[in-house]
């Protein structure tokens, strides 16, 4: 097919799309169908090529194009869901900035609907996605388990016939990556912040190294090619901070308003919305730009109404790997000197102390970190985070005041006890999902278990500790910490993390 007839297919297209938009109110839960079905392309020949030489041609010249992998550790991008002929380009330096040879267990294709307005999202539960070059296997167990533990996830049949915005996304997964994966195939319809937090918070767990998250959206609709450049540059801005607010101040923008055709400044806000209260708290997540253009761009646009395409990344530093990250005796030093400071100055005055704020580059890193207090070799307190959105110094600040008055096990710590408490604190690395409990190191890992809304978490040294094997330290955690029943764990999402441990008796 020529470019000519395929770009005129693709105005045809759209000018059916907006319409035919109507609102959807119908919604089903997961159920079980006696035969699935597969939901067939439904944009082949308009938005991108219907046969498969022609695509993968087509492919293979974007991605020649594109530009070259620069970031490591990627867990999610942003891309562009327009016609390739318009937006191909941007769209394939978003995918080749993954790994073509990692393995992903699951690819979460997050989109939003142009077609139907409902509640949260529809996820497709009744078969795979097909496209000219094959099948997409859909996790229809994951996928199942999420709309039937979750008010805000369902199937809503309408939102997937004829939505491009995800379909768009899979050949381009199909081409670039080279091993197997499973894909959660997501497509809100809600206008409410408010249930996009609640997805994300569902959704977070699964947002680490053994998944990669696809957020599609274009940016800037039909204003002229100049403020085009100038708004998406804003959005775009605004997406790099890494919060949520700040995101959606942009968007919202009344400064905006005087722009000529401006109908929106990202149709897929609500996916980014979602994945920025994802990744808002979480340590060492890396927003980078890597590419903008828009449809005045191409040969085939009018620089007089134009679409936005901005290619982002997000990925995760190093600095938590296992072997990379390192607290020098100093950085204990000032750690504990912290904690102790701090539990000591609370307890006696009610006064939380300043802090100096000239710490080492790693005392300033975002991570999460637990404080336990010990009285006579047995636990007085202990509380912690895993995550955060504050320096490492900070954390173990605000965790050495919880440990000594906020621990619902045990009364707050008196000023009469604070020479018999001893302080351990532990600098936690990230999560990561595991397949198999052979996997957990006893003493090495620590273990989070997630069964719908219910968790529980151990430190490594909980297994030291107790001298318990490994049934029982899952047992323990799934019974005792996550309200799930001794053997709960076995049908629950488990993750393992380590963590760097130090008390004030090894280190004075």
């Amino acid at each position: 097919m020529s470019y000519k007839k395929y770009f005129a297919l693709y105005i045809v297209f759209l000018v059916v799309i907006f319409l035919g938009c109507s609102a959807q109110d119908n919604k089903s839960k997961a159920q079980k169908y006696s035969k699935l079905r597969n939901r067939a392309p439904a944009v082949s020949g308009q938005f991108y090529p219907a046969i498969k030489s022609n695509l993968i041609k087509t492919l293979e010249t974007l991605f020649s194009d594109a530009e070259t992998l620069n970031n490591e550790n990627v867990l999610a991008i942003i891309s562009p869901h327009a016609g390739y002929i318009f937006s191909g380009g941007v769209a394939a330096s978003s995918f080749n900035q993954v790994n073509p040879d990692k393995v992903y267990e699951n690819v979460f294709v997050i989109a939003s609907s142009h077609t139907a307005h409902y509640n949260g999202a529809s996820l497709y539960s009744v078969g795979n996605y097909e496209t000219p070059m094959g099948e997409v296997k859909v996790n229809l167990e994951l996928v199942n388990k999420l709309i039937n533990e979750n008010d805000f996830f369902s199937y809503v049949p309408q939102s997937h016939v004829s939505e491009h915005s995800l379909e768009v996304q899979l050949p381009f997964l199909q081409y670039h990556l080279k091993n197997d994966f499973k894909l959660v195939p997501i497509v809100i319809g809600t206008q409410s912040k408010n249930e996009c937090q609640k997805m994300a918070d569902v959704l977070k767990i699964y947002f680490n190294e053994n998944n990669l998250f696809v957020i599609s959206s274009d940016f800037s609709h039909y204003p002229a090619y100049e403020e085009a450049n100038k708004w998406d540059k804003l959005t775009a801005d605004a997406i790099l901070l890494n919060k949520p607010d700040e995101f959606l101040k942009a968007i919202n923008d009344k400064q905006d308003d005087h722009v000529k055709n401006l109908a929106t400044r990202a149709c897929g806000w609500s996916s980014v919305l979602t994945l920025l209260y994802i990744t808002e708290n979480l340590p060492d997540i890396n927003y980078s730009h890597i590419l903008y253009k828009n449809s005045g761009d191409t040969d085939f646009g009018d620089k007089s109404r134009v679409v936005g395409y901005n290619s982002i990344v997000i990925s995760k530093s190093n600095t938590h790997e296992s072997g990379y990250f390192h607290l020098t005796d100093q950085d204990k030093k000032d750690l504990l000197e912290i904690a102790r400071n701090t539990v000591n100055t609370y307890i006696g005055s009610g006064i939380i102390p300043d802090l100096e704020e000239n710490y080492s580059d790693i005392l300033n890193t975002h991570c999460g970190a637990f404080v336990t207090l010990n009285k006579n070799h047995k636990l007085r307190g202990c509380i912690g985070r895993f995550t955060a959105d504050q320096p490492l110094y900070e954390v173990v600040q605000q965790m050495a005041v919880a440990s000594s008055t906020q621990d619902s096990r045990f009364e707050p710590v008196k000023k009469s006890e604070l020479e018999d408490i001893e302080i351990e604190i532990s600098v936690l690395t990230p999560m990561i999902k595991i397949n198999s409990i052979d996997e957990i190191q006893l003493g090495k890992h620590g273990i989070y278990i997630s069964k719908g809304y219910r968790t529980g978490t151990f430190l490594p040294q909980v297994a030291t500790e107790t001298g318990w094997s490994l049934e029982e330290f899952l047992g323990h955690c799934a019974r005792d910490k996550a309200g799930i029943g001794w053997d709960g764990w076995k049908d629950a999402d488990i993750f393992i993390y380590e963590a760097v441990v130090f008390s004030e008796d090894e280190i004075n």
